[in-house]
């Protein structure tokens, strides 16, 4: 089975469970989650990452503004489809939520499944919001409730699932180091984001999560937000080699 086989299979089943999952009705509902949430932090890292992502996201979302009204106008005037995405992630212990971005692809384009380098479902905005990525401008708003953190893992789909190298369908539950990646909130950036190639296995991608969770401190933070910057101005987040 080739990988573009595989991908569209794994994304065929990924869709059809989508439909049963339970969504959460907008993402003002993650304020109540904000107060709870820093009833759980037990060490004072936790304690300055927390404090950290709060300053950072609110000072992020307040300066972004008119870039959002840039943003909006233009995914909607480009189709006149919706300016927001939706989609239900699993963040830390398990607990799910819904990650929004800018919309970067065609109305309904999960409808119209595609395994190629140059999707013609991504729209003309959607290239530029993707290469900078700046479509997860609004994810500032899931760390700030807590549902993310600046950095760590990339948050995964409920009931995600990949194509071994027999070809069969594996939960990504079953993969070693699942539990341990939720151990800490999922990311907006970090190791894997960064390093790891576009087109190697979700679960080959767990090895940098976990090594991320090893070393966790906030210099290494701050390393990688800012290496992310970089990437962000160079627009090469959706390069397949070396992004930086």
């Amino acid at each position: 089975m080739s990988e573009e086989e595989r991908f569209a299979v794994t994304e065929r089943f990924n869709m059809s469970t989508a439909g049963r999952l339970e969504q959460r009705s907008l993402p003002f509902s993650g304020l109540r989650h904000l107060t709870s949430d820093l009833r759980l932090l037990t060490s004072p890292g936790e304690v300055a990452k927390r404090a950290f992502d709060i300053a950072l996201s609110a000072a992020g979302l307040m300066l972004s503004l008119p870039l959002w009204i840039v943003f909006a106008a233009a995914v909607k005037l480009e189709d006149g489809g919706p300016v927001f995405y939706g989609q239900e992630r699993v963040g830390r212990h398990g607990r799910r939520f819904k990650s929004w971005k800018f919309r970067s692809m065609i109305p309904d384009a999960d409808r119209c499944l595609q395994a190629k380098d140059n999707d013609p479902r991504i729209t003309r905005v959607g290239r530029f919001l993707r290469a900078t990525a700046m479509d997860e401008l609004p994810q500032l708003w899931n760390i700030f409730v807590g549902d993310m953190s600046f950095v760590g893992p990339r948050a995964l789909l409920p009931e995600e699932v990949e194509v071994n190298g027999s070809g069969e369908l594996v939960s990504m539950e079953e993969v070693p180091g699942y539990n341990r990646r939720h151990s800490v909130r999922p990311g907006l950036t970090g190791i894997a984001q960064i390093f790891a190639p576009r087109d190697i296995p979700r679960r080959h991608k767990f090895r940098y999560d976990i090594l991320y969770i090893r070393k966790q401190n906030f210099w290494l933070d701050l390393r990688l937000i800012a290496l992310s910057f970089w990437i962000t101005f160079r627009g090469t987040w959706e390069v397949r080699g070396r992004k930086y």
